[in-house]
Formats: structure tokens, sequence, C-alpha cells
């Protein structure tokens, strides 16, 4: 067991977040996602937890990138919703941006991400796309 890391980052999912690049895209997918059609390199299933959730998890190992916007939500017809307001909170943005995106232009981004992890949100429009900012370096 690793020390100070959230519990719910698998070995196999810190593998794919380290592996991701300045600028690469993880996809945190509701259940009623099309995770398996889309994920080109990675995709990393946790069934039993929400989304915001799962943000919590890897934004406390990832920062958001600071060029252009680091999160992308699929727009609702309602507006924002609760999920996504969760997720935005989640994701700690801190002065970076986030913006929607309408369904199928998200889908299109979506394929284009190094990860998508599948959760079992089951509350519709609890996708986001979180984009890797530079890691600082530790001591320097």
């Amino acid at each position: 067991m690793l020390l100070n890391l959230d519990p719910i980052l698998t070995g196999r999912l810190l593998l794919a977040l380290d592996e991701m690049g300045h600028g690469d895209a993880v996809v945190i997918a509701d259940a009623h996602f099309t995770a398996s059609k889309l994920a080109r390199k990675h995709l990393v299933d946790l069934p039993g937890l929400g989304s915001p959730r799962v943000m919590t998890a890897v934004r406390s190992v990832m920062v958001p990138d600071t060029h252009g916007p680091a999160l992308d939500l699929m727009e609702s017809p309602d507006g924002l919703l609760p999920v996504q307001e969760e997720l935005i909170a989640a994701a700690r943005l801190e002065g970076t941006e986030c913006r929607t995106i309408e369904r199928f232009a998200f889908y299109d981004l979506a394929a284009q991400a190094e990860l998508i992890i599948r959760t079992g949100e089951t509350r519709v429009y609890g996708n986001a796309l979180f984009r890797k900012g530079v890691t600082p370096v530790v001591g320097a």
C-alpha cells in the first residue's frame, strides 16, 4: 500500500494517470456513457463510485491545465445540474477555465482522451473531461 494516496486510485489507474502528459485529457464518465466504444488507450472501471468522488481522487494527484479550458462538461438541456456543480467543485479549478460542450462534440473530445474512467454515477450528464497541467517539481 502507498502512503497518502486516495484509496480508490488503483495501480492501473495511477499508471494511466502517470503516463499522461501536459494537456492530455482524462474523461470521468457516468454509467450511461459510451466509454467502451470511445476509449482509445486506457479504460478503467470504478463502478461503485460517483463521478464527483472520482474527480476528487484524480485531482488529488493532478493539477489542471492552465492553457485553455481545464474542464469540459457535457451540456445539459436543463442548464448546469447538481452533479455538474459537484464535478466543478471537486476539480478545484482555482481560476482556470471550465466550459460546457454540446453532447456530440463532447463525445468527439472524449474519443481523443488518453484515459476514460467509467464510474457508477447514475445521474445524467455526470461526465467531465479534465486536462492535466504541468506537474510542479517538488524541492525545485
